[in-house]
């Protein structure tokens, strides 16, 4: 451990499997305390406290598209942790993968609510909290995706809530920083990251289009988040990083 997060205060969302999961140890390593959600996974948010150890880490359930649970997210961290100085927006989910002309409207709104609205709901419940309880600092993490640069054929959805999520990251960021709010905002983008969202019978195809080789781990994305979060990135704002293996190279 460096301590590069020592005494740091975050919040994950979808923080207790993949990707979510991997930031969390990578800043429990760099000694954060954090606060990990999820709406679904009750037994994996257990599972994550218990390995964390329940003086670092606090598990809420939580469906990011409702306002009302950011309040209650934001209430059990104050509590608990008495400060936030990061938040990482991590939840989301994938589409069905069909033909745009197909998608019912319900299907688009339960993307848009999860990778989208979300988002928002958590760039603002953060901000209000950092101001409030942090001296207006802190930093926020969207992570978007690669899908959020170039459009997803067979996941036009999916391609739409992280380019939102990426021109969110870019229009707050600047917000903030013109406004004299010390508080940055800036997005990740995954490439393939080996989790189990991606079906093993897809791998043998996908890891010949990666100029690396091979897919990337959680842990790569947790590091580039330990970074964004600490004060070594103190003048990055509304940048985007692209963690792909040279996909978009």
């Amino acid at each position: 451990m460096s301590d590069r997060l020592k005494d740091k205060v975050a919040i994950i969302t979808g923080g207790v499997a993949g990707i979510g999961l991997g930031i969390a140890e990578c800043y429990v390593r760099e000694g954060a305390s954090v606060v990990l959600t999820a709406n679904h996974n009750v037994e994996g948010g257990k599972a994550a406290v218990e390995k964390f150890g329940s003086d670092v880490a606090l598990f809420v359930q939580q469906d990011v598209a409702k306002a009302e649970d950011w309040d209650k997210v934001i209430a059990a961290t104050i509590e608990k942790f008495g400060r936030l100085d990061i938040l990482v927006n991590n939840a989301g989910i994938g589409g069905k993968g069909g033909a745009i002309e197909d998608e019912t409207l319900e299907d688009w709104e339960a993307i848009v609510g999860v990778n989208l609205t979300g988002n928002f709901l958590g760039v603002k419940a953060g901000i209000n909290a950092m101001k409030k309880y942090n001296d207006s600092k802190g930093s926020i993490i969207n992570v978007s995706s690669v899908a959020g640069l170039v459009g997803l054929p067979f996941g036009v959805d999916y391609s739409a809530t992280k380019g939102g999520t990426r021109m969110l990251t870019h229009a707050a960021a600047v917000q903030l920083a013109r406004r004299g709010v010390k508080i940055r905002v800036n997005s990740v983008h995954p490439g393939w990251i080996d989790t189990a969202i991606v079906p093993e019978e897809y791998k043998k195809q996908i890891i010949p289009t990666i100029p690396m080789g091979y897919m990337g781990e959680p842990r790569d994305i947790g590091e580039i988040c330990v970074y964004l979060g600490s004060d070594e990135s103190k003048y990055a704002t509304g940048s985007e990083f692209v963690v792909d293996g040279g996909i978009r190279a």
